[in-house]
């Protein structure tokens, strides 16, 4: 194998590794094993297992915020919710050991992507100019679309994290329901909603 070539083989290995087993409960030595090349070479490319466990997490961002990116191109707010869904849902479906990876806590400092709590504010501050355009045609206060924004899309990454195990219903079902509740509780909602057990006596 050429330098390059070994490179991606022991992010293949490592990837596989850390997803099913951790950072910690995976060693250099098995990486090693696995890829069939001595110790040496490991640290050789990455420094150290920290190294490579960096690079893949910093792969699996990129993969997902790329993907996620590209499928906002609805040409309205109910399309770019469902692309937006989807497109979670297509990277949980399509690179599990990633998406394992990614929602585990960082076991090392991650200084240029952060953890799964970062990626998905990333995400959500996405999806934020859409809720605000939204809110602006409804009469809401714009200035509240960032807080949607988040529980939306914190809403499809913990049905991804569900999902991933329970692989049922289909994708495309998922993302139905997801966007159902998302979409039809936005069409209700109140410009000024109080909490009942604040309300006024007698509401």
């Amino acid at each position: 194998m050429t330098g390059t070539q070994r490179r991606e083989q022991l992010l293949d290995v490592g990837r596989s590794l850390f997803a099913a087993r951790g950072y910690e409960g995976t060693s250099v030595e098995e990486i090693a094993l696995r890829a069939g090349v001595s110790k040496p070479v490991v640290y050789e490319h990455f420094g150290a297992k920290e190294g490579l466990y960096a690079v893949v997490v910093d792969r699996e961002v990129q993969r997902l915020l790329t993907s996620f990116t590209a499928a906002l191109s609805g040409s309205s707010p109910k399309r770019l919710l469902e692309q937006a869904t989807l497109a979670l849902l297509a990277y949980v479906e399509d690179h599990a050991d990633g998406f394992r990876i990614l929602v585990r806590e960082s076991p090392v400092p991650l200084t240029d992507t952060g953890g799964f709590a970062t990626i998905i504010s990333d995400i959500a501050r996405q999806v934020e100019h859409i809720l605000a355009a939204e809110f602006a045609v409804r009469g809401f206060q714009t200035t509240l679309a960032g807080l949607y924004s988040q529980a939306l899309v914190g809403q499809v990454a913990l049905v991804g994290q569900w999902w991933l195990d329970h692989r049922t219903p289909g994708r495309d079902e998922v993302a139905a329901h997801l966007v159902n509740l998302a979409w039809n509780g936005l069409s209700a909602l109140e410009t000024a909603p109080v909490l009942s057990s604040r309300a006024p006596s007698g509401d």
